[in-house]
């Protein structure tokens, strides 16, 4: 193992690394490339709305199944920095949740009865989230089903959430509860609505996982982010902030490619989990690891 990390990566899930089609590892080469980059200690963190029970089995069991090295760095943070755990050779470690930014259980039940009873034909409530909501487009739906659905949802949760007295935004809509704050967000995207605490953000997760690979050993110097939404960018922001060699490769550019003090990379014409496999082959190349 190398005396210090060549480089770090920070992983968004959805796109770069999951199909966001068939919701799994579609592209073998990304389990080989990553087991490939965590043996050669490089710290790798899944920053993800995704809940822990997803990445234990759609990430974190592929990798096992593969064949894990037993000295790596490795850690997930999910549902946007509200739940996290280190992953080793033998799995996942403890999962610690941070319960002070989960949604009133009472509301939680009233969206997921909105769902059971208008929905369902199009989404399905995510009962593995512990600390946010989320509502994810069923993977039989297609766009042009779930989308005009996925609009009218938003606009009833945004309701119920109002009604019961909660402060909310969603997009150019607020609603402060009672001490004129505002809590809680509405976050869709291509395929899920997350109801979540505005704390929560990629930015936290970052933050999070830098704190956990410090406890290891000495940081790279250089680092990537990679992934599929805007809000991804705020990764690389956390790094470039703390005075970190970083880029961001975002693989969904149709949605705009942010203007940024650090490169912003696109994977020529591929994207989703086809960039994210190629991004994962030239560190392997680049590295000599291969």
């Amino acid at each position: 193992m190398p005396d210090s990390s060549p480089l770090g990566l920070l992983l968004d899930v959805d796109g770069p690394i999951a199909s966001p089609v068939s919701r799994t590892i579609a592209t073998p080469t990304i389990i080989d490339d990553l087991i490939t980059l965590a043996a050669a200690d490089v710290p790798i963190a899944f920053i993800t709305g995704r809940s822990a029970d997803f990445i234990r089995h759609q990430v974190v069991a592929p990798l096992l199944a593969a064949g894990l090295p037993e000295r790596i760095r490795m850690y997930g943070v999910c549902e946007k920095g509200a739940v996290w755990f280190p992953i080793t050779s033998a799995g996942m470690g403890e999962v610690v949740v941070d319960h002070s930014v989960a949604l009133p259980a009472a509301v939680v039940s009233e969206v997921r009865a909105l769902v059971t009873a208008t929905y369902a034909d199009t989404m399905f409530f995510d009962e593995t989230k512990r600390a946010m909501v989320s509502v994810e487009q069923r993977t039989d739906a297609s766009p042009e089903a779930y989308l005009p659905a996925q609009e009218a949802f938003n606009d009833e949760a945004f309701a119920l959430l109002v009604a019961q007295g909660l402060g909310v935004r969603y997009r150019d809509r607020t609603s402060p509860d009672a001490n004129g704050e505002v809590p809680f967000r509405l976050d869709p995207t291509i395929i899920s609505t997350d109801i979540e605490s505005v704390t929560l953000d990629k930015d936290r997760g970052a933050e999070r996982a830098l704190a956990f690979f410090a406890e290891s050993g000495e940081l790279p110097t250089v680092w990537r982010s990679v992934g599929d939404s805007r809000s991804d960018y705020l990764m690389a922001d956390h790094l470039h902030a703390a005075g970190y060699d970083v880029a961001h490769v975002d693989v969904r550019p149709a949605d705009g490619v942010l203007e940024r003090p650090y490169p912003v990379i696109v994977i020529g014409e591929e994207i989703h989990d086809e960039a994210g496999a190629s991004f994962l082959d030239y560190w392997v190349n680049k590295l000599g690891l291969r």
